[in-house]
């Protein structure tokens, strides 16, 4: 309901992990910060991040996808093969297959969801210095009870998604 889209592209150069390489929100968020060190440390990675405003004129679809296409773009070197979480085709240089529910069964794709994870925790960490009414650094921007209570309270931040429903709906109702 706030912040930006992250995606996150990685080529795997040592695939020898010590820390545990999973679905993102299968990990806590400590095992995400420890897996994503390593993952820097053994990988090429590229983050595509678009913000709120964006999605809000494109949509939450199309914001996704240029989130990935621009995470594949900022890879050092281009890919030989594009696995993407999902069912979402997008437009790349190379071979491209769509793997639903990618983030449990490919590594490349599991180490690429905690990137996103990580970056978009930390961005979320960050806005929450600048606006602490609304508590993001806990729910990092996701629709918990404390998130909507606070958007009641306080009206929409200059991060939320207007184009979102509840944001939507919840503002409506203030004015």
């Amino acid at each position: 309901m706030a912040g930006p889209v992250v995606a996150g592209a990685v080529i795997i150069r040592n695939i020898r992990f010590k820390e545990r390489i999973d679905d993102s929100k299968k990990l806590t968020a400590k095992g995400r910060e420890c897996a994503y060190r390593e993952i820097l440390e053994k990988s090429i990675v590229g983050v595509g991040i678009i913000d709120e405003k964006t999605i809000d004129k494109i949509n939450i679809y199309q914001a996704t996808k240029k989130a990935m296409q621009m995470a594949i773009s900022r890879l050092k070197i281009p890919p030989d093969y594009c696995l993407v979480d999902g069912n979402m085709k997008i437009s790349t240089k190379c071979p491209l297959k769509c793997i639903v529910g990618g983030d449990s069964k490919s590594l490349s794709i599991a180490a690429a969801s905690i990137v996103a994870k990580v970056t978009r925790d930390r961005i979320m960490i960050k806005y929450d210095e600048l606006y602490p009414q609304y508590g993001f650094a806990r729910h990092k921007g996701y629709g918990t009870k404390e998130h909507m209570t606070a958007i009641k309270n306080h009206g929409a931040s200059p991060i939320h998604r207007n184009s979102f429903r509840p944001i939507k709906d919840l503002t409506t109702k203030l004015y």
